[in-house]
């Protein structure tokens, strides 16, 4: 029988690599009396959880959903309420892209304390490890961080308003639709915009494909590039060291 509070952690397990999570995140996850874990985690992070805390895989990756997000809501809940102190352990920054508000928001609505340890979101870190800065002085001043995919499916009308700018775009999610992505961009006449695919960002199977806006669809084809990737479109992509 549970005597603890049930509380509910939410931690950013980082960009890929099990050495850029947080130390704040590693002190906590050790902590666990239970961990929750996405497909995008390393399960080298599951070490640091106590041996007897149960770790239940509750990952979803595009087509392959092992729960639906209203069933990850309710286990969160239900094994807070069982173990005491559950961590929720999500890819990346749990609040980019990650969906961590509405398990928040979800827990919150059944009196379960919360607390939110961001972590590297890979649309930053995942460039930068492979030497692509978003911003630089005289080439660019932002960047737009989107997904390539809506819950429908589709692809963000903002990709459209992205693409007119001149900023660095970080596209998640977004391989089952790059070709589209790139007619986008071609329609604003960004044909021949530095382009780069990466896969695994971070791991020890990294894989990185450069390009153009014409020509980075094709090169991820033959070279078999797929999900999990990011996409980065802009003259950064270009630059070198």
């Amino acid at each position: 029988m549970n005597t603890q509070f049930p509380k509910v952690t939410l931690i950013g397990a980082g960009p890929g690599a099990s050495d850029l999570l947080t130390i704040r995140g590693a002190q906590v996850l050790a902590k666990a009396d239970a961990v929750l874990y996405d497909a995008l985690v390393n399960k080298e992070l599951l070490e640091l959880a106590p041996e007897k805390a149960p770790k239940i895989f509750v990952g979803k990756r595009s087509g392959n959903h092992e729960y639906a997000q209203e069933e990850i809501n309710k286990m969160i809940v239900q094994y807070a309420q069982k173990y005491g102190h559950i961590v929720r352990l999500k890819g990346g920054d749990p609040f980019v892209f990650g969906r961590g508000y509405e398990e928040i928001a979800y827990a919150n609505s059944f009196g379960v304390e919360t607390e939110v340890i961001p972590g590297i979101t890979s649309a930053v870190a995942v460039p930068g490890a492979c030497n692509i800065p978003l911003t630089s002085r005289g080439v660019s001043e932002s960047f737009w961080v989107i997904t390539g995919a809506t819950t429908k499916g589709h692809i963000s009308e903002d990709l459209k308003l992205a693409a007119q700018s001149t900023a660095t775009v970080v596209i998640l999610m977004g391989m089952n639709n790059l070709k589209e992505i790139t007619e986008i961009f071609k329609a604003v006449d960004k044909i021949q915009t530095p382009a780069a695919v990466i896969q695994n960002g971070t791991r020890t199977n990294q894989q990185i494909v450069r390009g153009t806006v014409e020509n980075i669809y094709q090169l991820t084809q033959e070279k078999q590039i797929g999900s999990p990737a990011i996409i980065v479109i802009g003259n950064v992509v270009d630059l070198n060291f």
